[in-house]
């Protein structure tokens, strides 16, 4: 497939890391996608696209439009169609909060129709991604449209979620949240709070996620890898707990990914390819 992505103008910046478009044939339909710091927005304009929750107890969910996910501390699996058309938004960890009007903990570990977040119709946007004639001028249609929905004012508390994310974010995780409440000069119950407002998560789980994500990131599968020293510099130090952690997030011990990343080796193009693996 070919991913053609970029970086919004500010201030969209401050809350994306990228915004994108993914056409082609898929060469794996389902994949696994592991908990990675960011929420998501998707536009498909082909067939349906199916996603189930690792918790089985939750239904499939099938969406033939546009949607938002909110943070996952989980995994999930999703399903393409045979051939892709989808525009989509990586959204910074706090970045959907001045977009939509319901609370980050609301669409943690959950998917939603656009229309429900938005509380509009999604017909205008899909309109015209759908006329747009490249993906240049579909990147641009979409940030025109993120730039109208974003908020005049910030929230409250959304200031000190930007602030000590980004602290999360360049320490990947490696930072005492009391470190970050002390800084910010608020409690440790407030920057909680805050996050689960802004973020939909803990700035505890959210430094997890981050921890996890450096981990999977450096991993380089044409290479030996020494999981105990990778383990190490991502900020675990416990050997049991990281085996407990690596096997949530990705449904596999360590061998058994690695093992799957050298017979799968990843499409490189967007930011997180990394993470996702087949799972057909």
């Amino acid at each position: 497939m070919e991913y053609v992505g970029r970086v919004p103008a500010a201030p969209l910046d401050q809350f994306i890391d990228d915004i994108y478009c993914l056409t082609g044939v898929p060469r794996h339909r389902l994949m696994s996608v592991p908990p990675m710091p960011s929420a998501h927005f998707f536009l498909h304009l082909g067939g349906p696209v199916r996603l189930w929750d690792s918790d089985s107890s939750v239904p499939l969910a099938v969406f033939t439009e546009a949607w938002f996910m909110g943070v996952w501390t989980r995994r999930f699996l999703f399903e393409y169609p045979p051939r892709v058309r989808l525009v989509g938004v990586h959204f910074k960890p706090w970045g959907m909060s001045p977009f939509v009007g319901v609370p980050a903990d609301e669409l943690r570990d959950r998917w939603a129709p656009a229309d429900a977040v938005w509380q509009c119709s999604a017909d205008r946007i899909r309109d015209r991604v759908g006329d747009a004639a490249s993906a240049a001028e579909t990147l641009r249609v979409l940030e025109e449209e993120l730039r109208s929905r974003l908020a005049d004012a910030p929230a409250r508390g959304l200031d000190l979620v930007q602030h000590t994310g980004r602290r999360l974010e360049s320490a990947h995780g490696a930072i005492p949240v009391a470190a970050l409440a002390d800084a910010a000069g608020v409690s440790g119950n407030h920057l909680a709070n805050m996050f689960r407002t802004h973020v939909g998560v803990t700035p505890k789980r959210m430094a997890r996620i981050y921890r996890f994500a450096r981990l999977i990131l450096s991993v380089d599968a044409l290479r030996p890898v020494d999981w105990s020293e990778l383990a190490q510099t991502a900020g675990y130090f416990d050997h049991a707990h990281f085996s407990r952690e690596f096997k949530d997030f990705t449904g596999h011990t360590p061998t058994e990914y690695l093992a799957l990343r050298r017979r799968f080796p990843t499409e490189r193009g967007g930011p997180h390819d990394d993470g996702p693996m087949p799972a057909d």
